[in-house]
């Protein structure tokens, strides 16, 4: 039985995993969508359409002709800064872009998985399992939460996959993350520095794409906690990256959040327990340290 597997915001780093990772499951019919053209190498495993997630008509006339079994969302406004000056930018592409994908998968009878992220949370309490109570403290969290609301009470068969600090390497390397940061900084000579009051369990790429993917498969319906299992802050973070490429760590200094001025507050400490998904799910992630080997072997 083939599976047709429609995902929104193929070009971002999680889509390009996506992409990877399903292309090599034979049972599945992939439909890639982004907005503007494909930024991924061309491939006969799969078909690309651009999609607008922001342009109700379209949403509604690509799902409608590719009529998926699954509609995976990734597609998102993630710049948290970004979201609190450009409100109006980050509703349309965060809640208005799920109203229409929950619309059209209701008219064609499809699963929605939706991403969301740690930062529903105002991190006072973290690790956090699925029941947590949500209480976002920046706008983009609460684009987010009401995003996940619009999902919950959609009536249409659905999943959301909640992810924290993601990071990988995309095909174009067109986004830095912590460790590419870290590794430049410290071959570079510089002196860097890391905050020691923010906590997470940062989600390799490829480990939220096969958290993803074991959802789609099992169109397991609910909440799901897809992180990475360490808990760590971003001074220790660099330091495991100092550690593992044999670089300079005196070079980098402890500070604390308040040494940023960000417009976006931080949720100061989230992270995910994950016995759910792994008792559900079968999902494994690696270790942080597992995640650097990856990233290193694809420099």
């Amino acid at each position: 039985m083939k599976k047709r597997i429609l995902i929104t915001g193929s070009n971002g780093l999680l889509g390009q995993k996506l992409v990877d990772l399903l292309t090599q499951q034979p049972e599945v019919e992939l439909i890639a969508t982004a907005r503007g053209a494909n930024r991924l190498p061309q491939s006969d495993r799969y078909s690309y359409q651009p999609m607008d997630i922001t342009d109700r008509q379209q949403v509604l006339d690509v799902i409608g002709e590719t009529k998926p079994d699954v509609v995976i969302h990734t597609a998102a406004m993630t710049n948290v800064d970004q979201c609190e000056s450009e409100k109006d930018a980050c509703w349309a592409q965060n809640v208005k872009a799920v109203e229409y994908l929950v619309e059209a998968c209701r008219i064609n009878d499809s699963f929605l998985l939706h991403v969301s992220t740690d930062f529903i949370f105002d991190g006072a309490a973290g690790p956090y399992t699925e029941e947590a109570e949500a209480n976002p403290i920046s706008f983009y969290g609460w684009s987010k939460y009401a995003a996940e609301k619009a999902v919950i009470h959609s009536g249409i068969r659905w999943a959301i996959a909640r992810t924290v600090l993601v990071y990988g390497i995309a095909h174009d390397m067109s986004r830095s993350n912590i460790i590419l940061w870290v590794k430049k900084s410290l071959e570079d000579g510089k002196t860097i520095k890391v905050v020691t009051d923010q906590w997470r369990t940062p989600t390799l790429a490829e480990d939220l794409a096969l958290g993803c993917w074991l959802i789609a498969d099992q169109k397991a319906e609910g909440i799901y906690n897809i992180s990475g299992k360490d808990f760590l802050n971003p001074y220790e973070m660099a330091i495991k990256t100092a550690d593992y490429f044999n670089l300079d760590k005196s070079l980098i200094t402890q500070a604390d959040s308040s040494t940023f001025s960000q417009p976006a507050k931080r949720p100061p400490r989230t992270g995910f327990v994950l016995d759910k998904p792994r008792r559900v799910l079968g999902y494994e992630p690696k270790s942080f340290e597992e995640g650097i080997a990856v990233l290193a072997a694809q420099i």
